[in-house]
């Protein structure tokens, strides 16, 4: 984990609601897709965490959701403005259980870690099957980037406004698949409890307090024991889980 301070390079509207929001800055301390980051905002006591979409040497990708007075300060902010953030939090998903034919399951801001993950799967060749689901057509926000990477995309729709009517646990029941990572809400997760066929990681949308273990307020019970979320988590493998 490092802290320092990012300059904001673009922060752009995806959909209503959704956010695109690149920093410059140190990304060393970044090992692992599916880490997050912790910014501090004026006026506010805790960080905000949010998941890392994407990386590189001197860039920083975020994707959020404007859900509160948190968030909506970040929609307002402006190229070349700063943020204090701690980065390289979590433990990420591990690429190397993947099998041969990954499939990656993402529900509304549970989608940015996926592509990440995506994008190293893809460097290792494997062929990449990812499920985006949505409530509405409106909603919907990176297919065309996913495709790009090479990968197989399916995205579902509550409504049936489009791709496959219903949840991404619809898709994933008419798939075959060598391992299954995901992120989003719990009950996306209890539904693909369900009907998953393989092995796969979790990756928890918990709140935190600090975001690097030291507070203990997002501990959770595994059958190994607690674990924290921010820590030992968000990613947790689906043999650890207590349902």
């Amino acid at each position: 984990m490092t802290q320092g301070t990012y300059e904001i390079l673009r922060n752009v509207p995806l959909t209503e609601t959704v956010f695109e929001m690149v920093l410059g800055g140190d990304t060393s301390a970044i090992i692992a897709p599916g880490q997050f980051i912790n910014i501090a905002l004026a006026g506010k006591y805790l960080r905000r965490p949010i998941s890392i979409c994407d990386w590189n040497e001197r860039e920083i990708t975020i994707i959020y959701k404007v859900v509160g007075s948190g968030t909506q300060q970040m929609s307002e902010m402006k190229t070349g403005e700063t943020l204090d953030v701690l980065v390289g939090l979590g433990n990420g998903f591990d690429p190397e259980k993947s099998g041969d034919a990954p499939v990656l399951l993402g529900g509304g801001v549970g989608v940015p870690p996926m592509y990440g993950l995506c994008k190293a799967l893809r460097a290792q060749g494997k062929h990449v099957k990812v499920i985006l689901g949505f409530n509405t057509k409106d909603e919907i926000f990176y297919e065309q980037q996913f495709k790009d990477l090479g990968a197989e995309v399916t995205v579902t729709t509550a409504d049936g406004s489009y791709g496959v009517k219903g949840f991404v646990t619809d898709a994933l029941s008419q798939m075959s698949y060598s391992y299954f990572y995901t992120c989003g809400p719990m009950p996306m997760f209890r539904a693909i409890e369900k009907v998953a066929v393989t092995s796969g990681q979790y990756s928890f949308e918990e709140r935190m307090g600090c975001g690097f273990g030291a507070c203990m307020g997002c501990s959770c019970k595994t059958k190994y024991g607690n674990k924290r979320i921010c820590k030992d988590g968000p990613v947790l493998e689906r043999e650890e889980i207590v349902w």
